[in-house]
């Protein structure tokens, strides 16, 4: 699928270098420098090798219950991304039969251009076809731009819960979509 100017394609095991830098860096673009959340270094340092590191990425992509697209643009970097699989949300509907979108970033620069947009279509499409029934997802609950997006997607806040960053805990909403 291509989206002006980007090509939207599933990674491969040889993106991994190059997923987990775009990781990373949207990461730190989203909640560092977008939302200016104080994470102490530490539990920041120990968040993002767990979670953005090269060998928790080539796991990723080696998971046949998961699923992660990428949008690449013509000069071939990485702009966005989206990781989806079994969900492992905190609610007492959910279960590992239901899919999740656990990551879905452009990083700034590519921000407008129907990217995320595209990759929401082919994320959801997969889990349709994969997972089938509801589709949840976690955000943080101070992003309401990303909250808006996803209510406009059918998406349905029913629940929260803390999520982990080392020893801080940011407060997340649990979205659903029928």
């Amino acid at each position: 699928m291509t989206v002006s100017p980007c090509t939207i394609r599933s990674a491969r095991p040889d993106d991994a270098a190059a997923l987990s830098a775009l990781k990373l860096a949207a990461f730190r673009e989203t909640f560092l420098d977008g939302f200016a959340i104080p994470y102490p270094p530490a539990d920041l340092a120990l968040f993002e090798a767990a979670a953005y590191g090269r060998d928790t990425v080539e796991r990723e992509l080696a998971d046949p219950s998961h699923a992660t697209w990428v949008a690449q643009a013509e000069d071939e970097r990485l702009l966005a991304y989206a990781h989806v699989g079994p969900c492992k949300l905190p609610h007492p509907e959910a279960s590992a039969a239901q899919g999740e979108i656990y990551q879905l970033y452009a990083l700034r620069a590519a921000q407008g251009m129907g990217i995320g947009r595209a990759l929401m279509d082919v994320a959801l499409d997969w889990l349709a076809a994969t997972m089938g029934g509801p589709v949840w997802l976690g955000v943080w609950s101070g992003n309401d731009r990303a909250q808006a997006v996803y209510a406009k997607r059918g998406f349905m806040k029913v629940g929260d819960y803390g999520f982990r960053v080392g020893d801080w805990t940011d407060a997340e909403y649990i979205f659903r979509r029928e």
